[in-house]
């Protein structure tokens, strides 16, 4: 049943030692900005407004921030993996880039879009790209992978199990674990992870001239919106109303917020792909915590309503992409005839 949790700890209140840390999302998008300023396929994704999606959802304005085209990978993922790779490859000091990182291997584990940009990234640097999916992730996504170079290997039923079995490989076989989640002792390259997804929050600040009310974010294992989060709050503080959305399936975040601690969940199986993370990240635990003002879940017949209604207003995604735009539209705690909201349609349809 899909729920809403206002999230205590923004009003002051001593957060609880699970979701707190000296480890939290980095602000830093000038680093970004100048590796992404050295790659081709980069260019800014763009920024919509959507009038028929505010008709809709009894709003005076939706701002979309499209990343279905981003660096040709068709997600915002495209930033985070390829952008921690670059780090390294940076920090090796080794020249020429294309061989950089010749003797690493990168080994994850994903849902699809993160290890397509771990494949992207490790290709750009001469590195090698493993990549563990559940059965659950479509075979397509699979092909995909391949095509960019990757290995790929099927391990478990459910992304936490192939993260497992990623994470054991790593340790077995001397290759780096890159994963878009955290937890104590593993923060250095998800925490590079999501400072790439800056870049997707940058732009969007620099295409609005004011603040917007509301910032609609789905999360998976939190990465994206804890980004995003801290961005907005650097650039607007307590302005915008920040709401994270997870499917009804897959509450992790809400979950964690609502007992104070780092929650493992279990559901069964959401459509909403992208999003069906049973465990948080535990860097964007701690930086949603301080950030994010609601916590709301979205049925599986809200998502597949919400794809619907976004193809008919020419969006084109998936139940994961547009997760945020189907909560607005199931209605989200005081979003109403006067409200601006910002959104993120995180992924193309998963046909292209």
């Amino acid at each position: 049943m899909p729920q809403v949790l206002k999230n205590a700890w923004r009003d002051g209140a001593t957060l609880p030692p699970a979701l707190r840390g000296d480890v939290m999302p980095s602000t830093d998008v000038e680093a970004v900005a100048k590796l992404l300023s050295l790659c081709p396929a980069h260019s800014p994704t763009p920024l919509t407004d959507a009038p028929q999606i505010a008709e809709r959802a009894g709003v005076a304005r939706v701002l979309v921030k499209d990343e279905s085209s981003r660096m040709g990978l068709g997600s915002f993922k495209a930033l985070g993996a390829a952008c921690a790779i670059a780090m390294d490859a940076q920090e090796s000091g080794r020249q020429p880039w294309e061989t950089a990182l010749k003797d690493v291997c990168y080994v994850t584990a994903s849902a699809g879009n993160h290890g397509l940009s771990v494949a992207a990234g490790a290709a750009l640097f001469g590195a090698r790209a493993v990549v563990y999916l559940a059965d659950t992730v479509p075979e397509a996504f699979a092909a995909r992978l391949r095509a960019r170079g990757a290995q790929v290997v099927r391990a478990g039923a459910v992304y936490e199990e192939s993260m497992q079995a990623a994470e054991n490989a790593a340790g077995e076989n001397g290759w780096i674990l890159l994963s878009d989640s955290s937890w104590p002792g593993y923060t250095r390259l998800p925490g590079h992870v999501m400072q790439g997804y800056l870049q997707m929050a940058a732009e969007a600040v620099a295409a609005m001239d004011a603040a917007p009310t509301h910032i609609v974010l789905q999360a998976g294992v939190g990465g994206m919106a804890a980004a995003v989060a801290a961005y907005a709050r650097l650039v607007w503080q307590d302005a915008p109303t920040i709401i994270v959305v997870e499917p009804d399936a897959a509450p992790a975040l809400i979950e964690s917020i609502r007992s104070g601690t780092l929650a493992d969940t279990t559901g069964p199986v959401s459509a909403m792909g992208r999003l069906d993370c049973k465990t948080p990240s535990m860097i964007a635990l701690h930086g949603l915590a301080r950030d994010a003002d609601y916590f709301v879940t979205i049925s599986e017949e809200e998502a597949a309503s919400g794809v619907e209604v976004l193809a008919a207003c020419g969006l084109m995604t998936t139940p994961s992409g547009g997760a945020g735009l189907a909560a607005l539209l199931a209605g989200l705690p005081g979003c109403g005839t006067t409200s601006t909201v910002l959104t993120i349609l995180s992924e193309g349809p998963e046909d292209v």
